[in-house]
């Protein structure tokens, strides 16, 4: 695991970048804090920060380059079937001279090309340089587990593996207002776009090819979902879950694979509960993690993680954090964020894997279950739509009163309310509709009435329509069920927002975090299974609780699906006032002249009220951003 940045000069004048290199790796400390190197050749600059789990011993750290001299990489991730492409390279006669899965792939490039990555199991995100053909391959994993940006002009291309970096290297600070109108309405930016201007995001299962001054991408992967097949699979149901229980075991078993210590995060539900309980029988004593809070027992599911960890006898830590603390670890978290990034579970997330750093370089955790499995809200929802009933109709009718009732997402009823109403809305949609309604925090013509006059027009436009309809590609309305659902939160939610939280949180504290439930194998078996395999009236995530039903403790299957979220609105009104405050005052919002000053000062009014619940995810959202803007792009005075 690592942070990686290079430079690619296509002139003369691009290889003064090549000076700005350090100050770029710099940057990327906190994701490699181990071991750093730099790599300078004719018109290429690599650089790494390594964080070492595979193969710690000096000789394996980055850019390593082959004996021949021929070609040189530098690589973030773990290749979890390392060493059983190495016995097959050395029955071919390739030798090495390292025990890294680094060396691996540098020389799986050698001998397949573009071809080595269809042999890799794991996540990745690389650059190889060819010093014989004067070529740069760059790759990235097939979900998006690690992230590259990119950047071309005429004299240079750049990459990294954050927008720091990217900003290190000299990209022009220039907001992307398409992107910021898709992140006030989601939290965060969908790739391949980026909240700047000039810097794009590599997509998942892409790759890059550059020779010359051409740059050529390629797609190397593609989720593996047909809406027509998946309804007609070949398993009965016993034989779905004997093949899941085996693909899992066999992920687990894969991602433990480490020189150092691993882990594993233990929310108490049920995705993280299934992934100790099998790591447990593979490491006696596991080290697991859980998050509380204090004062705040809505929030709180340390007591479900407390029975697995009994039930395994893990070596449990149990956080219970205060306000005061989650506000200790805001500061630090927003600062390592060189992209606005506003799912607030983020902070949760970041408080987490800070202690368990303490402990650990690397953990489990239960990633991209919902997605594959049918475990958000919105599926049990979508399923009760697409089923139709009494009740169903009734919750339609009476929108009008969900429209009236309190809101929001900071006690049960509250919320149940909140759900009503967002299922009373999506009802009379589309399902391409419905679904951007269910993805989203605000409608798009709340979001498009934060920004100022003169920015309208560059956010809502043609490149606006054409990115959030590639976004809804999976939604098929001829073949559609709750199937194209997940596929397309796999591509626009896990990818864009589950992923990139788990990577920037964990890295932001040297720690690396896996998910058994993306294994490549196991995410084609579960897009090849019926919807009633995997949710009906009654449970979600059915053949996943089904399956390891004997193997969890009772309590975990008496209880309602709950997020892992912040108490966020108690944080904005107390801790996080100043803050708030700050950032949303109209002096502020006028000189940065971005948003509508009388909509921003609205919101800002609004958290004090009774409608405080409905606009916390708004406010944090331009918090963030606003966070980032004043540390990352406001101008000089002499600017």
């Amino acid at each position: 695991m690592c942070g990686i940045t290079g430079v690619l000069a296509f002139t003369e004048a691009g290889k003064a970048v090549f000076g700005k290199l350090e100050a770029a790796s710099a940057m990327l400390t906190h994701r490699g804090p181990d071991a750093d190197g730099i790599f300078k050749h004719g018109r290429i600059g690599l650089a790494n920060r390594r964080l070492s789990v595979i193969a710690p011993e000096a000789s394996a750290n980055q850019p390593l380059t082959t004996a021949d001299g021929r070609y040189t990489i530098v690589y973030n991730g773990e290749i979890f079937n390392y060493k059983m492409l190495r016995h097959k390279l050395q029955d071919k006669g390739y030798t090495f001279e390292t025990d890294s899965d680094t060396e691996i792939i540098l020389q799986l490039y050698a001998k397949y090309g573009q071809d080595c990555l269809k042999k890799l199991r794991g996540f990745f995100a690389f650059a190889i340089y060819d010093t014989l053909e004067d070529s740069l391959f760059i790759a990235r994993d097939r979900f998006g587990e690690k992230p590259l940006l990119y950047f071309k002009d005429a004299d240079t291309f750049l990459f990294g593996s954050e927008m720091g970096a990217m900003f290190a290297l000299g990209v022009p600070r220039e907001v992307d207002f398409v992107s910021l109108y898709q992140y006030l309405q989601l939290t965060y930016v969908p790739a391949p776009a980026s909240m700047v201007k000039s810097v794009k995001k590599l997509l998942p299962g892409h790759s890059l090819f550059i020779k010359g001054n051409k740059v050529q991408e390629h797609v190397w992967y593609r989720l593996p979902f047909d809406a027509e097949k998946a309804e007609h699979g070949p398993l009965n149901y016993k034989q779905q879950q004997v093949k899941l229980c085996q693909l899992l075991e066999q992920a687990v078993a894969e991602r433990l694979t480490a020189d150092v210590p691993v882990g594993a995060f233990l929310s108490g539900g049920i995705d993280s509960s299934v992934v100790v309980a099998l790591a447990a029988k593979q490491v006696p004593n596991l080290k697991t993690y859980s998050l509380g809070f204090e004062g705040e027992p809505y929030f709180d599911e340390t007591s479900y993680a407390r029975l697995v960890a009994r039930k395994y006898k893990t070596d449990h830590t149990e956080l219970r954090v205060t306000n005061d603390q989650l506000y200790a670890n805001l500061s630090e978290m927003l600062d390592n964020m060189s992209e606005p990034f506003a799912d607030a579970s983020a902070l949760a997330v970041y408080t987490l894997a800070k202690r368990a750093r303490q402990d650990v370089k690397v953990v489990l955790s239960g990633d991209g279950a919902d997605e594959l499995f049918a475990g958000y809200n919105k599926h049990h929802a979508e399923y009760k739509l697409l089923s139709g009933g009494f009740d169903t109709a009734i919750v339609t009718g009476l929108h009008f009163l969900w429209n009236m009732l309190p809101k929001s997402r900071n006690s049960f009823t509250a919320n149940k309310v909140r759900q009503l109403q967002r299922f009373a809305a999506g009802a009379q949609l589309s399902p391409k509709n419905r679904y951007w309604l269910w993805a989203t925090w605000q409608t798009e013509s709340a979001a498009i009435d934060l920004l100022g006059q003169k920015h309208k027009r560059q956010a809502d436009n043609r490149l606006y329509a054409a990115r959030k309809s590639r976004l809804l590609d999976c939604i098929n309305e001829n073949l559609y069920s709750i199937n194209s659902v997940l596929c397309a939160d796999w591509h626009l939610v896990l990818g864009n927002d589950m992923l990139p939280k788990t990577d920037l949180m964990g890295m932001a504290n040297g720690l690396e975090i896996r998910s058994p439930f993306l294994d490549h194998r196991l995410v084609k078996f579960a897009f090849s299974l019926p919807v009633q395999s995997k949710i009906d009236a009654g449970i979600r995530k059915k053949i996943l609780q089904d399956t390891f039903k004997t193997i969890l403790p009772p309590e975990l299957y008496k209880r309602p699906k709950q997020g892992f979220e912040i108490p966020l609105l108690s944080l904005l009104k107390t801790q996080a006032k100043d803050l708030t405050e700050m950032y949303l005052s109209e002096d502020f919002v006028e000189s940065q002249g971005i948003f509508d000053v009388g909509q921003v000062n609205a919101l800002r009014k609004a958290l004090y009220t009774s409608a405080a619940g409905t606009v916390q995810t708004q406010v944090w959202t331009l918090l963030v951003f606003q966070h980032w803007w004043q540390k990352w792009i406001k101008p000089e005075p002499n600017e």
